[in-house]
């Protein structure tokens, strides 16, 4: 893999990363949208994050979280209300790119749930991401699961 295209994908982790962050503040302080990110990105330096892929992830997921919650709900094992705050927001990121973002491969959407879950999640909430993405995949992936 090349020198560019590893940065790229890192950029995109990094995204990530200060995504599900702003997602969780969101949920648990309901401060906007606009506050959560502009703090983010004064606070942090951001020079080697996707910024447009961060924008697009923090307000979709945010602006979307019901339509998220309503995809996830056939595939989880309890009520949203009783999931913890990142495994939520972690959840409602991996629905959002599973459903919005088909370029990008499941296992991968999964694979970086799966971190993601494990640097912010407790100890075996990654076990559980998994499982609850693999379901969501199924309905949202099938035709690219079964190839």
């Amino acid at each position: 893999m090349s020198q560019t295209l590893q940065a790229v994908y890192a950029a995109k982790r990094k995204a990530r990363r200060f995504a599900v962050q702003g997602i969780y503040e969101w949920q648990m302080s309901q401060n906007s949208v606009h506050e959560i990110e502009a703090r983010t990105r004064a606070e942090n330096a951001m020079h080697k994050v996707d910024l447009g892929y961060y924008h697009e992830l923090l307000t979709q997921v945010i602006a979307d979280h019901e339509a998220l919650d309503t995809l996830l709900i056939p595939v989880l094992d309890r009520e949203v209300s009783a999931l913890d705050g990142v495994e939520l927001a972690t959840l409602r990121l991996g629905a959002y790119e599973l459903r919005n973002h088909v370029e990008i491969p499941y296992r991968v959407v999964l694979d970086e749930a799966i971190e993601l879950a494990k640097h912010f999640g407790g100890a075996d909430s990654h076990k559980y991401i998994n499982g609850v993405l693999d379901r969501l995949a199924q309905t949202l992936r099938q035709a690219e699961k079964e190839a």
